[in-house]
């Protein structure tokens, strides 16, 4: 059993378990004394760490990114904790779980997979929709989609993320384009399904959350649109026709375009310039600041165990730290919180029922108010 989670963790503290130690750096002093710096991080949060007094060789001997057991003291430096490393060994197998040292999805994976494949299979385009199943029938491809992250630490950074991130989004659009009959529904979607698909070779999961060399020098949005060009050729041998290339470059410009437009500075290739674009950009856009803004505010971030804030949060402030995307500080408090649950005759008395021919709308009780709109009654007083 795990003795203490770092979200948990004060000034005073000592630890004593298994962590994930990543970006190892090997510093000396003004006295010409090597030292180590690193992070260690579970679940729950990840902090900086420190090792004085350390060797060449004790350097060699830790992971690039991997499993350590460490003994150390748990210190607040400028305002943030820290973890000075008394003593590290080799991790051994059997003596931690992955799951307590690996954020991950609260949501049950195999349901939100046979969603993805039930929304999957609702497209219309015969095109788009063997396109969509060139990429399903890859198993390979799947089940790392499946488990891998969203981001490594931007929003749905845990495992299941990519997943969880992809049929949020797919949900919304689905309800949002009905009140759009221009909108091409069976693009939005597929749009949505792809625009991350290459996050699956881009990150790095194994232990930590990282970035591949080749993600570092391509990047997911351009590969996820590079995939449609050979998936697209599957799923013309499937069909027996050619698929039109017209068709292929609208799918890969929403993918392109995604992040907006290009002046936004998160990496756009090209600016939306179809209404599916932008409503994938919109929508992508839109789940990955609400989970953020969730996890800091409310601390419902989606993983199991992940708190709020870089270190489980402040719970004595309404306010949380500074954040770049939203360029400024958060307010925590939900202010409105239901004073009763909606009970079935509740929902049952907001329909309208008829008097003297014609509909009347009945109050609706909640939390003890009724609430009623004198405009659409029919004995309403009328004025003089």
């Amino acid at each position: 059993m795990r003795r203490s989670y770092l979200c948990n963790c004060a000034a005073g503290d000592i630890v004593e378990d298994v962590y994930v130690l990543t970006g190892k750096q090997l510093g000396a002093t003004t006295t010409n004394k090597f030292f180590i710096k690193a992070f260690v991080s579970d679940r729950t949060a990840q902090i900086t760490a420190r090792l004085w007094n350390a060797t060449r060789e004790l350097f060699q001997a830790l992971p690039e990114s991997g499993y350590v057991k460490l003994r150390g003291r748990i210190e607040n430096y400028q305002n943030n904790l820290q973890c000075i490393i008394e003593q590290v060994w080799p991790a051994r197998d059997g003596t931690y779980d992955v799951a307590d040292l690996m954020p991950h999805t609260s949501r049950d994976i195999d349901q939100m997979c046979q969603r993805i494949f039930e929304m999957c299979g609702s497209v219309q385009n015969r095109h788009l929709a063997a396109i969509l199943q060139a990429y399903l029938d890859d198993e390979e491809l799947m089940n790392s989609f499946c488990k891998a992250p969203a981001a490594q630490s931007f929003h749905h950074a845990f495992l299941g993320g990519l997943l969880e991130h992809t049929l949020n989004s797919m949900e919304v659009a689905d309800t949002v384009v009905r009140f759009y009959p221009g909108l091409n529904r069976d693009l939005v979607l597929t749009g949505i399904f792809l625009h991350d698909i290459a996050k699956t070779w881009e990150l790095t999961y194994d232990c930590a959350f990282g970035y591949s060399d080749s993600g570092q020098l391509i990047g997911h949005i351009v590969k996820s649109a590079m995939w449609v060009e050979r998936k697209a050729r599957q799923a013309e041998e499937a069909l027996g026709e050619t698929i039109p290339q017209r068709l292929i470059d609208v799918l890969q410009h929403i993918i392109l375009s995604h992040h907006g437009t290009l002046d936004t500075g998160f990496g756009s290739a090209r600016n939306p310039s179809t209404p599916e674009a932008m409503m994938v950009h919109f929508i992508d856009d839109m789940d990955a600041k609400m989970m953020m803004a969730l996890s800091a505010t409310r601390g419902k971030g989606g993983a199991d165990g992940a708190a709020a804030g870089p270190h489980g949060g402040n719970g004595e402030s309404s306010w949380t730290e500074y954040m770049k995307a939203f360029n400024g500080r958060l307010y925590r408090p939900d202010v409105a919180p239901a004073d009763a649950p909606i009970a079935e005759e509740t929902a049952a008395a907001s329909q309208p029922v008829k008097s003297n021919g014609q509909s009347k709308p009945q109050p609706v009780a909640v939390g003890g108010a009724s609430i009623t709109n004198p405009l659409f009654e029919s004995n309403a007083p009328r004025k003089k």
